[in-house]
């Protein structure tokens, strides 16, 4: 395997989507995510796979596709989840751990963080809407129900509870 030295890495002011290499490497990674998003992704191992120091992979990839790498992969867990709860009888615990969650604890704060339901109550929700969406194609019904992770999660808990102080630092799109 290549390393970082041996490849063509362009400046670091480059947009990422203006060399076509990068890219195609960053794809890599972001497919890696979704073929495996129940697996530990750490910034290291994706910028491994993209052949890319660590710090240029994070910029890069926000840059590509909107979000850091941590919340994208965030995105496909609760997506997963989500299917599972509305697809199957799998208890939550095991929908947890299956879609790579090393906590229950951990995966039900961050679910309701992210989709403002309990797995439980989005289990309920969802199985009572299942009716009119069978006629839905599934690649539409995942787009919709996809959680909305442009805001970090503590930053809508400190919405949520009002908070009038601003936050000490500021996320950049």
């Amino acid at each position: 395997m290549p390393r970082s030295h041996d490849l063509h890495i362009p400046p670091a002011d480059t947009d990422a989507l203006e060399d076509p290499a990068l890219l195609r490497r960053l794809l890599r990674a972001k497919d890696r995510i979704d073929a495996a998003s129940h697996e530990a992704w750490p910034v290291r191992r994706l910028a491994d796979v993209s052949g890319v120091s660590e710090a240029h992979f994070a910029r890069s990839f926000k840059r590509a596709f909107g979000l850091p790498p941590h919340r994208y992969l965030l995105t496909r867990r609760i997506e997963q989840a989500t299917a599972l709860l509305r697809d199957t009888d799998l208890g939550i615990t095991d929908i947890a751990f299956a879609t790579g969650w090393e906590s229950l604890g951990t995966f039900g704060r961050i679910f309701r963080d992210i989709t403002g339901l309990s797995p439980g109550e989005m289990r309920g929700q969802a199985r009572a809407n299942q009716s009119g969406l069978d006629r839905v194609p599934a690649c539409v019904l995942k787009a919709a129900q996809r959680p909305d992770l442009t805001i970090a999660v503590l930053e809508k808990r400190r919405r949520a509870a009002g908070d009038t102080v601003e936050p000490s630092t500021r996320e950049e799109s």
